[in-house]
């Protein structure tokens, strides 16, 4: 492998590993967050996604075992996925792949 394209090689399973965990961690404090200050994370979501009547659509959510569960898991599935493909993209562009 020519030294001059290796340098910019992505590894694509580490690098995928490492932003699936970060975002579990986020998804964790996030989920501690809702569950201490449900109305300031309902206000704080509503600023974010640009909604007025934020209690209109998501009023009655409730964080759940199963629900927290089944989000964490889907949080890091696609995290990885998603990096995995950012980083494989990256090594194919910068010719790492070669």
């Amino acid at each position: 492998m020519n030294n001059e394209k290796h340098y910019c090689q992505i590894n694509k399973n580490g690098f995928a590993l490492a932003a699936g965990g970060v975002m579990g961690g986020l998804y964790v404090l996030c989920a501690i967050f809702i569950t201490l200050w449900p109305g300031f994370a309902l206000r704080l979501f509503g600023w974010l996604a640009h909604l007025v009547n934020v209690e209109k659509f998501a009023g009655d959510v409730v964080i759940t075992f199963n629900g927290f569960i089944a989000g964490f898991l889907q949080a890091i599935i696609y995290t990885y996925i998603g990096a995995w493909l950012v980083a494989w993209l990256h090594n194919k562009f910068c010719g790492a792949n070669k």
